[in-house]
């Protein structure tokens, strides 16, 4: 697909985003609710209908439907989403494993380049995507920041899955979106490592021995106990499913586990980080 015709579809998919969240506003106030109330009736956070209504977050089928009968539409929001273009909140390439991370059992994290996608605040994946060559608008920089941060919901559910996180110290201290960000992030960060379920190791700087230099990647162990590997690079990713290869990227895991910071002393990293601000 050339860069015109990626562009324009791009403004299609944001438009009809804009348009379903208009209907959704539409019909809260015919109804007499704020969003709060909304929000309240169907179980999700204030700041998600806002989302939905502004056009920086997609509505899903299950919502659309809870909506329909809430104020009673007569199916008027569900029918607009099935007569929505695709949106692509995600290359193709990563969809099948943005899947997999969903039902994952077990994560394992490696990344040297930015912080992890479930690890992200608002404000620094903003930034993030702020960098991307080609550019993207304003409405799509909001709904992917609004799909990563709802990939996040995996680490607060009551059954989380079992997420290791091991990322290096340069990453950390990037100012990626300045120091206001940075605080922010770094804050974030120290909660995260007090989650049930998630371990967070930063691989210091000044390592003799490093398994890590060949780049990022992720291993995924599925609900029925099958073992994925997934790499990315810049224009695409892979998921692997090979045993040999995923074999070598597990011994590659567990190298970097032994090198770096323990859990413990990854907090007190972050704790000292913070108390410099």
């Amino acid at each position: 697909m050339s860069n015109k015709s990626r562009s324009s579809r791009q403004r299609k998919n944001a438009s009809a985003v804009k348009m379903v969240g208009s209907l959704v506003g539409t019909f809260r106030r015919a109804a007499g609710l704020t969003q709060r109330a909304l929000a309240d009736a169907v179980g999700v956070d204030e700041e998600t209908i806002a989302s939905i209504e502004q056009g920086r977050r997609t509505l899903k089928e299950d919502l659309a439907a809870l909506l329909d009968e809430l104020l009673d539409t007569k199916g008027a929001l569900s029918v607009a989403l099935e007569n929505m273009p695709e949106i692509d909140l995600f290359p193709r390439w990563a969809e099948e494993y943005i899947d997999l991370e969903r039902e994952a059992l077990a994560l394992s994290w490696y990344d040297n380049q930015v912080l992890p996608g479930l690890l992200q605040t608002p404000a620094y994946a903003r930034a993030v995507f702020l960098h991307e060559v080609p550019t993207l608008t304003e409405d799509e920089i909001e709904q992917r920041v609004a799909a990563r941060m709802e990939r996040q919901e995996i680490l607060h559910r009551r059954v989380s899955p079992t997420i290791s996180f091991v990322i290096s110290e340069v990453t950390v201290m990037d100012r990626i979106g300045g120091d206001e960000v940075y605080r922010e992030q770094l804050r974030h960060l120290r909660e995260c490592a007090d989650l049930p379920g998630v371990t967070l190791q930063i691989m210091p700087v000044g390592r003799g021995f490093h398994a890590g230099l060949s780049g990022p990647f992720i291993l995924v162990e599925t609900p029925d106990h099958q073992r994925v590997g997934y790499v990315e690079g810049q224009l695409h990713g892979r998921l692997i499913a090979d045993p040999d290869e995923v074999s070598v990227l597990e011994r590659k895991y567990a190298m970097l586990r032994t090198q770096a910071l323990n859990p413990q002393e990854t907090k007190g990293l972050l704790d000292r980080l913070l108390g410099e601000q």
